[in-house]
C-alpha cells in the first residue's frame, strides 16, 4: 500500500521545499538548502553553526526510484540511510525508515501556511522515543551572514 501512495506524488510536487530554509537560536544556526528537482531528485544540505563554527553537516537527497520516492540520508558523510514516503499529502511529506539500524524511525516536512517549514525527526535511542522538532523560516543567507 506505502508504494502506490508514494507513487501518486511526483518530485516536482515537492518543488515547494526548494530554497533556503533557516533556524537561529541564540549562538546555534540550523540551515537546509534544497535544489528545485528534477525528473528524478533534489538535492540537498545541511548544517549546524555554533558559535560561528560549523558543528555537524548532512548531504541530502529526494529521489524517485521504481518503488517509490525515497529521503536518503548522509549525516556527515556517512552511508547513505534511506526513508521511503509514506504519504500522498504533497504538503506533509512522511519519510519512514523501511527497518534499517538507524536510531531514526521518521523524518517529517510539514509546508506551514505561513510559508515556513515545520520539519521533524523522530526516533529511538538505546530504546528511549525522541522527536527534535526544527520550526525553519525561508532564508536567502545562510548562518553567519552579516
Amino acid at each position: 500500500m506505502i508504494a502506490a501512495i508514494a507513487l501518486a506524488l511526483t518530485l516536482h510536487d515537492l518543488a515547494w521545499l526548494a530554497g533556503g530554509w533557516q533556524l537561529a537560536d541564540g549562538a546555534r544556526c540550523v540551515e537546509e538548502h534544497w535544489t528545485q528537482p528534477s525528473g528524478n531528485m533534489l538535492i540537498g544540505a545541511s548544517r549546524t553553526v555554533d558559535g560561528g563554527r560549523t558543528v555537524a553537516f548532512e548531504f541530502l537527497r529526494i529521489e524517485a526510484r521504481a518503488d517509490g520516492v525515497y529521503y536518503v540520508a548522509q549525516p556527515g558523510g556517512r552511508p547513505p540511510v534511506d526513508f521511503k514516503l509514506s504519504t500522498d499529502n504533497a504538503s506533509e511529506l512522511v519519510f519512514l525508515n523501511p527497518g534499517h539500524a538507524d536510531h531514526l524511525k521518521r523524518i517529517i516536512y510539514r509546508r506551514q501556511e505561513n510559508g515556513g517549514l515545520a520539519a521533524r525527526v523522530e526516533g529511538e535511542d538505546g530504546g528511549r522515543a525522541f522527536a527534535v522538532d526544527y520550526p525553519y523560516r525561508r532564508s536567502a543567507a545562510g548562518c553567519g551572514a552579516p
